[in-house]
């Protein structure tokens, strides 16, 4: 992938010292990557608010508050240098923002990769836009408050109140300790922030939709503004131009390229084609340029078989929090995200279910380019499912997710709830169908998991959690026997009934290891083995059981590393390998992806 020049970038120099010094430098959207941006990780001021008189104090005005903090690293993490681990309710964030002066005549966005909840931005002391939502990222247009050659003064309102129940918090511990399968909280801004110029008229955003069975590839444009320019498309396989082709910048275009045999995306063979879209004025100037990539694959479910490439395909999953001991929900380095799925491969995994966390765009290109399925999921915990503002605040938040990560060929699944126990008939029917038909119009080409864990409403994948650790007894519980329903994890009236979706245990195992002394304060699923044989026995006996269970198409294990007290990952918190690695992956792979349940 053709690596782009980051340009003024000297403006950071004053501030930061050297840009090889910024944390989390790389380009955070890698499928929609420009020239000219601005990195503004690095060494913000802020405040804590806990009386939340900051308004009445106007903070936001202020041009320099109390305290350091290095973004995009939550307050809660050691990487932020803050650490502060009770809850924050509220909190300001300040720093200066200098606008290249070659920026002039363009429109110049301020882009969040998140902040967890609410946020409200101001230049100069105006308010220029507020967000709702921890885990969708959000632009604002700064091009009516800034000046280009100009610095302004950037302040960022924070609000988390993670016990209201009106808001997603995902794992998230509710109580001031982490305790059972809850966690250290995160608190305002988590991920990458920049500034970046693009022309009035540019390319605002693509939906493309790889189309094996025509052997093309077909692209949504929407521009920031349609004009009589051109929007030139190239698909390209390294050097050599596949196809080409030159459109009216309208927004009612609808773009198909073929593509001759088409090399086909798997975790077998994870091949991108390189996409560029140029956008040319009538002299034929260039004033927009994207650069993108693109998976041919296709994902689709039917007679009870999840298909990649219209091939029967076993998901061997691994479930994934991406929490991290000094970052949080914030990897420290895009290496590491690179490594969280190196390490997934290394244990067997094709693929993981990335849970109750909406993670970074930088993951998902890893997982694109490196061959690593993935489920999308939302951090839907927190909230009460039962709650008409909690569930408004859910929907435009699942839908700012969906636009974002759509384009991605990894991404299989996506899975909008987790474990929803406290489900009502009165409310939660209607929300399900909602969200399933909401994220069907957004993106009808990848199945949908409702709600993993069962309390099905509507849904293409029937999910269902069993943590029994006993080979023999769990395989007797996932027996199909004619006239009875399948196992499931929950029964109440208003649920769906099974009609022979793919059938997947996309949570399993969860069996604890750990060092004699953390076990004291730890805990794993099932009673703990007492030495390694028998770890691998149980394992074993685990995996026998859902090969011999014919109508389970796929799984997921619990997990991939250890976090904090919840010691059940194939590796310890710090990533590194608790057992024989060879042998957990020799396990793992005895059903392989083309398994012959599957035929």
């Amino acid at each position: 992938m053709k690596k782009l020049i980051v340009v003024a970038i000297f403006l950071l120099m004053a501030q930061f010292g050297n840009a090889e010094t910024l944390p989390r430098k790389e380009y955070p959207r890698p499928q929609f990557e420009r020239e000219q941006w601005i990195n503004l990780n690095g060494t913000w001021t802020f405040d804590f608010d806990f009386g939340q008189s900051g308004e009445n104090r106007q903070l936001y005005n202020s041009e320099h508050l109390g305290k350091d903090i290095t973004v995009p690293f939550c307050p809660e993490s050691k990487l932020s240098g803050v650490t502060h681990t009770d809850f924050i309710n509220c909190m300001w964030y300040q720093r200066k923002i200098s606008i290249p002066e070659n920026w002039k005549d363009k429109k110049i966005f301020l882009n969040f990769g998140a902040i967890d909840y609410w946020s409200e931005i101001y230049i100069d002391g105006k308010s220029v836009q507020e967000h709702w939502g921890g885990s969708s990222s959000f632009s604002v247009d700064l091009t009516r408050f800034v000046t280009p050659g100009n610095t302004h003064n950037l302040v960022v309102h924070v609000k988390d109140n993670l016990r209201s129940g009106k808001q997603t918090g995902g794992k998230q511990c509710s109580r001031y300790h982490s305790e059972g399968c809850s966690y250290t909280r995160v608190t305002g801004i988590w991920q990458t922030v920049w500034l970046e110029a693009v022309d009035k008229n540019g390319l605002k955003s693509s939906v493309v939709r790889p189309d094996i069975d025509q052997n093309q590839l077909s692209i949504l444009p929407e521009f920031h503004n349609e004009s009589d320019n051109i929007l030139e498309v190239v698909l390209k396989d390294e050097d050599k131009i596949i196809a080409r082709k030159e459109v009216k910048c309208s927004n009612s275009a609808c773009i198909v390229l073929p593509v001759k045999k088409p090399k086909l995306w798997s975790p077998e063979s994870p091949f991108l084609y390189d996409l560029i879209y140029r956008v040319k004025d009538m002299s034929g100037n260039i004033v927009d340029e994207v650069h993108s990539y693109a998976g041919m694959r296709k994902v689709h479910t039917a007679n009870g078989i999840f298909y990649l490439n219209n091939q029967p395909y076993f998901q061997r999953l691994v479930l994934d929090q991406g929490y991290y001991p000094d970052g949080i929900w914030t990897a420290p380095s895009d290496e590491a995200l690179k490594n969280d799925i190196m390490l997934g491969k290394s244990a067997g995994f094709n693929g993981a279910r990335l849970h109750q966390k909406v993670f970074e765009e930088r993951y998902y290109y890893w997982a694109d380019k490196l061959g690593y399925i993935t489920w999308g999921e939302s951090a839907s915990w927190g909230m009460d499912i039962n709650d008409e503002l909690a569930v408004r605040n859910f929907i435009s938040e699942w839908s700012d997710i969906v636009a974002r990560d759509r384009n991605h060929p990894s991404l299989v699944t996506w899975t909008p709830f987790n474990e929803t126990w406290g489900s009502r008939e009165s409310t939660y029917p209607r929300l399900i169908r909602d969200v399933y038909n909401v994220t069907k119009s957004m993106d009808a080409t990848r199945p949908i998991n409702d709600a993993s864990g069962d309390d099905h409403i509507l849904t293409d994948i029937w999910s269902v959690h069993n943590y029994t650790q006993e080979g023999n007894k769990l395989e007797e519980q996932l027996e199909f026997k004619d006239g009875k329903e399948p196992y499931r994890n929950a029964n109440k009236n208003f649920l769906a009934v099974y009609e022979g979706q793919p059938y997947m245990v996309d949570e399993f195992g969860g069996i604890g290891w750990m060092k004699a002394e953390e076990r004291k304060n730890s805990w794993g699923y099932g009673n703990i083995p007492q030495t390694e044989e028998e770890f691998y026995k149980r394992l074993d006996s685990q995996i026998k059981a859902l090969k011999n269970s014919k109508h389970v198409v796929g799984f997921c294990y619990t997990q991939l590393t250890d976090v904090e007290q919840e010691k059940n990952g194939v590796y310890y918190y710090d990533r590194t390998p608790k057992l024989d690695m060879k042998r957990i992956k020799s396990i793992f792979e005895q059903i392989p992806s083309s398994h012959t349940n599957l035929k």
